[in-house]
């Protein structure tokens, strides 16, 4: 399996071809959906360390501006995920639009990308897991990165294999350790993986469980940003679960309540989800027709590409368009906005909600 690192040259060149080529401008009538939904995690102008294995997950304020920026000078409407439904069965002739999504309820998106949003009067959507705003449940990422940090070696035994004996000592092979150990743990369950972060975590002398009070925002700070009425709260469960790889009766519980807890702290309907981390391991049909039933609005994944008026009958099954922290650059923007990527991601299929 390729590296991380070689997947995500690969990217880059291929962002590059498609602008040197003008692909983003005469293949956009064939690739470009009505619309799209934009994701973004953190927002934050700190420089990225030589190790950042969720480096993707960021970036800095000064693209998010120029992410609004692009969007305005390509002729996009930045729309509220309450209004996107409406416009996928709007008869043609309109601008296309775009939604802004951003996942987890991060602190650094009140700090850093709100003053951005206001100034370009544009509405928004904060995806908040109720555990996390609580100052619990586990942002394993986060605590495998740390760990991983701090160790010169890391071992993960394997139940049927011998085990993962791996070197840690600079950057890149920290680097290389978090990318080999992510997709074994990614593999298996997710009370696997836990327990694993959980070992690994204490032999870094790391403490479990204190990374959302430390990074997420309060039911406090978050009652205070839903005072303003571009800023629409979602749900992302309650513990940020993989939903796909547990039972029926949890899945319906951590949709459930989730919502319910953020209702009760903000005093505002929640009317759509965010399925954690959303690739087709983690949400599928039965997922989606869990949050229908449930009666969400919508329910967004991360399978990426665009939207088109197909999408009208398969709501609770959204896909979204990544934006990169490993590719703040003007050329993977406007190619992703072209929608031509998704020609070759996904393999000419407009629809992708099985």
């Amino acid at each position: 399996m390729p590296s991380p690192e070689f997947r995500h040259r690969l990217f880059d060149t291929g962002f590059r071809a498609i602008a040197a080529s003008g692909a983003d401008r005469w293949l956009r009538r064939v690739a470009q959906g009505r619309g799209l939904i934009l994701t973004f995690h953190h927002v934050d102008p700190a420089p990225v360390s030589a190790y950042a294995p969720n480096g993707i997950l960021s970036i800095t304020p000064d693209f998010l501006d120029e992410v609004l920026v692009t969007l305005a000078a390509e002729g996009f409407d930045v729309i509220g995920l309450d209004s996107a439904p409406e416009r996928l069965v709007r008869p043609g002739g309109d601008r296309p639009f775009a939604v802004l999504t951003f996942d987890d309820g991060y602190r650094d998106n009140a700090r850093h990308a709100v003053p951005i949003l206001s100034r370009h009067r544009v509405p928004w959507t904060l995806f908040v897991a109720s555990d996390f705003a609580e100052g619990r449940g586990r942002l394993w990422w986060i605590e495998l990165e740390r760990a991983i940090g701090r160790l010169d070696r890391v071992r993960v035994v394997r139940d049927e294999a011998p085990p993962l004996d791996l070197p840690a000592a600079t950057a890149g092979e920290k680097m290389a350790a978090f990318a080999v150990i992510y997709r074994y743990l990614r593999a298996g369950s997710e009370e696997r993986l836990l327990a694993t972060i959980s070992d690994l975590c204490g032999e870094a002398g790391i403490g479990i469980g204190r990374v959302a009070e430390e990074l997420c925002l309060s039911w406090g700070e978050l009652r205070g940003l839903a005072a303003d009425p571009a800023l629409s709260i979602g749900a992302h469960t309650i513990g940020h679960p993989m939903l796909a790889k547990h039972g029926e009766a949890r899945v319906r519980h951590e949709i459930g309540e989730g919502r319910a807890r953020i209702e009760r702290e903000i005093g505002r309907p929640v009317r759509h989800l965010s399925y954690p981390v959303g690739d087709p391991t983690s949400a599928g049909g039965r997922e989606f027709d869990i949050a229908r039933e449930a009666g969400f609005d919508t329910a967004v994944t991360t399978r990426p590409g665009h939207l088109f008026p197909g999408h009208a009958a398969h709501l609770h099954a959204l896909p979204r368009v990544s934006v990169n922290g490993l590719h703040q650059s003007k050329a993977a923007l406007c190619a992703l906005l072209s929608g031509v990527p998704f020609l070759a991601w996904n393999r000419g299929r407009r629809l992708d909600v099985a």
